[in-house]
């Protein structure tokens, strides 16, 4: 674990700014952004997926692969990067499948608050919700639900 994960104070601040790390084959078949807006009512999600399926297929959001981390795991890519040190209020882990260089990411991210699906590691969350990733309706009800008892969200 990194050094700043260990000191890492987990903000009671309310959300404002949220950030998604996915990989590309969700994203093929859900639109998080559209999701995260609709049902907990925020605006201005960014996103950056990881190329988990066709390396060649580049899209319109951000995305990164293998290729951005050197063979120590540091990150190399300078737009990855530069996600990683926002401090989003939230950051929403949309992946259930281990993959070393998508946690990593969610490791290494400043975010002040760290959601994710259980099952993957838990070492990596504040909160994690036991669902699978085509029922992203029904993962963020029950975020919502939470982040409304932790005052985090307005209902």
């Amino acid at each position: 674990m990194i050094e700043n994960e260990k000191s890492r104070v987990v903000s009671l601040n309310e959300i404002k700014t949220v950030g998604v790390i996915t990989s590309q084959s969700i994203l093929k078949w859900t639109n998080i952004q559209e999701e995260v807006e609709k049902i907990l009512k925020l605006e201005n999600v960014k996103f950056f997926s990881f190329l988990d399926v066709d390396k060649k297929y580049k899209s319109p959001l951000n995305h990164f692969s293998d290729k951005s981390f050197n063979w120590q795991g540091n990150i190399q890519q300078t737009e990855l990067l530069e996600f990683l040190e926002e401090p989003f209020d939230m950051l929403i882990g949309y992946f259930n499948v281990k993959n070393i260089f998508i946690e990593s990411a969610v490791l290494h991210s400043k975010a002040t608050f760290k959601v994710g699906i259980s099952g993957v590691n838990q070492q990596l969350y504040d909160i994690e919700i036991a669902e699978i990733p085509s029922n992203i309706d029904s993962f963020l009800i029950e975020l919502k639900k939470y982040l409304i008892l932790l005052n985090k969200i307005k209902n």
